[in-house]
């Protein structure tokens, strides 16, 4: 069957989370998102564990659904797989490495000996992220004893100061970090700030599932990013699909504009300073405003590490598309944000004429959203499935953001409806 997987999120106890990202939360958001996969996000943290032990039941293999229960949650559908990000904060070859590491685990018992693990290394119990002085190469020495069935990706691979290959505190191969752990690793997570295009220009990479989630705080923003799969409902089936790069397996991601990610370009927040990477190495690295370094985004970060030029389509890459969430949509055609009431009864109205926010976003076509929406969204969403939209790139800790209409094309829309309402 054909679905789609986000499978990195945080629970509610994680640092900056919203409290609402509980399990009841995220299985209803997931519905409406149209995400059929979701990770529980967290397995180290005692207290998320144990809520998810007891509100959890097993489902197809090494899945989990909502256990019915007396207070009238109900299984909706939506399946999860046993999830956790782990940082780890460690000095290898006279450098200080902060490297995020996105952990899958097939059952509670194999979820168990990983926690008895790291417990007796850090505090688990301080964030649902735990932050562990502990090398990567080690952490996943360790996940792998636990089961070989376990799925280790470096997350976000790119994020200037928590990741395998950013700029700040990260390696330039895989294989400096995990030494001769690194042929287990067959995926990566690429992050909000860079897509599969920019990742196809280093061939080292070529080897491995570039994969794609929100890692969300809030159940809003699950599958933002995501990944579709057309396997048996399985970790396993996932896992190989990973594994083997099958394109009839592992159809495509669903990826954010790059732009749109909050360290794509380079700069300094505090200083209001964002530079491309020409204008980054025009000033030397240093920002002009407090003579500080600036901080080195993801688009010069690839460039920096690539060997092949942008373009570039490795004979056995996994497709993407690159969307905009409905609600920013809704919101730039509103003049509102994308947290507003208008917005809000503008989303209700269409996902429960036309279905989930994804299905909307990637299926429906044109002409049925020109017949049940604003032809302003209908006008969005076709030129959004073009790639034809307006970006301004997020640098140091700012999103990006992107129009799809814009002014031009807003007015052209609003007055093609007023002829419409005319007739």
């Amino acid at each position: 069957m054909i679905f789609i997987a986000d499978l990195h999120i945080h629970s509610k106890y994680s640092r900056a989370t919203s409290p609402k990202t509980d399990l009841e939360h995220l299985a209803v958001f997931a519905k409406t998102k149209g995400v059929k996969v979701l990770g529980t996000g967290d397995f180290t943290h005692p207290l998320w564990l144990r809520e998810i032990k007891e509100k959890l039941e097993p489902a197809e293999p090494g899945m989990f659904r909502i256990r019915n229960q007396e207070s009238g949650i109900k299984d909706n559908g939506t399946r999860f797989i046993l999830s956790s990000e782990i940082s780890c904060i460690y000095k290898k070859n006279d450098k200080v490495r902060k490297i995020h590491i996105l952990t899958l685990a097939p059952s509670f018992k194999v979820v168990e000996a990983i926690n008895k693990e790291l417990n007796a290394i850090g505090n688990l119990k301080s964030d649902g992220r735990p932050i562990l002085g502990l090398d990567a190469k080690k952490l996943a020495q360790i996940i792998f004893k636990a089961s070989e069935d376990c799925i280790v990706i470096p997350a976000h691979i790119w994020t200037p100061w928590f990741s395998l290959f950013g700029s700040k505190s990260g390696f330039d191969k895989i294989e400096d970090c995990f030494e001769e752990i690194t042929p287990k690793i067959f995926a990566l997570e690429t992050g909000l700030s860079s897509d599969p295009k920019m990742n196809w220009q280093l061939s080292a990479l070529d080897r491995f599932s570039l994969i794609s989630n929100s890692d969300c705080h809030s159940p809003e923003k699950i599958g933002r990013e995501a990944n579709v799969f057309n396997t048996d409902l399985s970790y396993f089936a996932i896992k190989k699909a990973l594994q083997t790069k099958d394109k009839t397996k592992f159809l495509f991601t669903i990826e954010f504009f790059p732009e749109e990610g909050k360290y794509h370009f380079d700069g300094h927040r505090a200083c209001d300073i964002v530079f491309n990477p020409e204008q980054t190495k025009k000033a030397g690295g240093i920002c002009p405003v407090c003579k500080k370094p600036l901080v080195v985004g993801v688009s010069n970060r690839v460039a920096e590490l690539a060997n092949r030029p942008f373009g570039t389509k490795p004979k056995n890459s996994i497709p993407y598309k690159s969307l905009v969430p409905l609600r920013e949509l809704i919101g730039e055609i509103l003049g509102v944000g994308p947290s507003s009431k208008k917005v809000a009864l503008q989303y209700d109205l269409l996902t429960q004429k036309l279905g989930s926010e994804l299905e909307i976003l990637l299926e429906t076509p044109v002409k049925v959203l020109k017949e049940t929406s604003l032809p302003e969204i209908a006008t969005a969403i076709d030129l959004m499935r073009k790639g034809k939209v307006q970006a301004t790139p997020g640098y140091d800790g700012v999103y990006g953001k992107i129009k799809v209409l814009g002014d031009t094309n807003l007015k052209k829309a609003k007055q093609e409806k007023l002829l419409r309402d005319e007739d």
